[in-house]
């Protein structure tokens, strides 16, 4: 990252279930969270997965934009694959015109439910190609000129989306191919369950890609997203995070943790230190602690750790 590391800026979601309290509930989580100095929200995006469980992504970030004045929204990842790309592309014009310059859209292929992509008629051994062909609709559209594009999976005949859409785009994924895809098509990669080394070895790989294919500049921000566990000791954090994440992956707990941190803001920080400096700008964190409060308090406070040690 030329200049060395800078201080990163380090985002939650929301606690589980809070969507589903109402939007009162909503604007006082984000109320605190933009208060405390937690930099901006996230949220993820399913159809149907594993139980049937879901929220689309686009109507969360819609909804969490709308209830908040300035508070910038992600989406961590956003199915891409699974939808028609003029439609996504319509989606982002307009929630441009309702928080402009606020979303951040993160895409990805999913994989951890084959089944909830054959039910929205996908083949999961195409969902790769698909990405291509849709992200590449997609980033066209949204520049507001007319495309034309006739690919495997997709054919447009002079498509046209107004107004434009200033959306920056980070494809997640953790396979070379994700990232090389970052490096050709999108503003940056945003990775999970990956080590430092692993970060580093990513940037590296996503500029090359970005020079073979003749972009004029590579993606420059570059993201993880954690699931953390943040309480009064490592003890009660790990007993808040095992649970949590087993019953959302229906696997061992143990099959995450090297990757995921937990205990004291302060445990936090230290373990994401490393992927700061090796050019991560953004966190998305996925605190697991005894209520809201301290979740969003202890992501604040890990960006002023953060802060403290790396340059602004």
């Amino acid at each position: 990252m030329n200049g060395g590391p800078r201080t990163p800026r380090v985002g939650m979601f929301p606690p589980f279930g809070l969507m589903d309290q109402g939007p009162e509930a909503m604007r006082l989580f984000l109320a605190r969270a933009g208060t405390a100095g937690v930099s901006h929200v996230c949220c993820a995006d399913h159809v149907s997965f594993i139980a049937g469980l879901g929220f689309d992504g686009l109507i969360q970030a819609t909804t969490l934009a709308t209830l908040h004045p300035s508070l910038p929204v992600h989406t961590g990842v956003y199915l891409l694959p699974l939808r028609h790309p003029v439609l996504v592309a319509r989606q982002l014009s307009d929630l441009h015109r309702l928080a402009p310059g606020r979303l951040v859209f993160g895409v990805g292929i999913g994989g951890e439910d084959r089944h909830e992509v054959e039910v929205c008629g996908v083949d999961p051994a195409s969902r790769g190609r698909r990405m291509e062909e849709a992200l590449t609709v997609v980033r066209q559209l949204i520049t507001g000129e007319p495309t034309t594009f006739r690919g495997e999976f997709f054919a447009i005949e002079n498509a046209l989306i107004s107004p434009a859409a200033e959306v920056p785009i980070i494809v997640g994924g953790r396979s070379d191919t994700a990232i090389r895809r970052a490096g050709r098509l999108g503003d940056g990669w945003l990775g999970i369950w990956n080590s430092p080394a692993r970060f580093t070895a990513a940037v590296k790989l996503a500029a090359e890609e970005a020079e073979r294919v003749g972009r004029t500049a590579p993606p420059s921000r570059h993201m993880m997203q954690v699931w953390c566990g943040l309480a009064e000791s490592r003890h009660r954090a790990r007993e808040l995070l095992g649970p949590a994440m087993e019953a959302f992956y229906q696997v061992p707990f143990e099959r995450f943790e090297r990757y995921c941190p937990y205990g004291s803001p302060a445990d936090v920080a230290e373990f994401l230190a490393p992927y700061a400096e090796a050019g991560c700008t953004e966190f998305n964190l996925i605190p697991q602690s005894p209520d809201a409060e301290q979740a969003i308090d202890g992501v604040a406070e890990i960006g002023r750790l953060l802060a403290d040690t790396l340059p602004a």
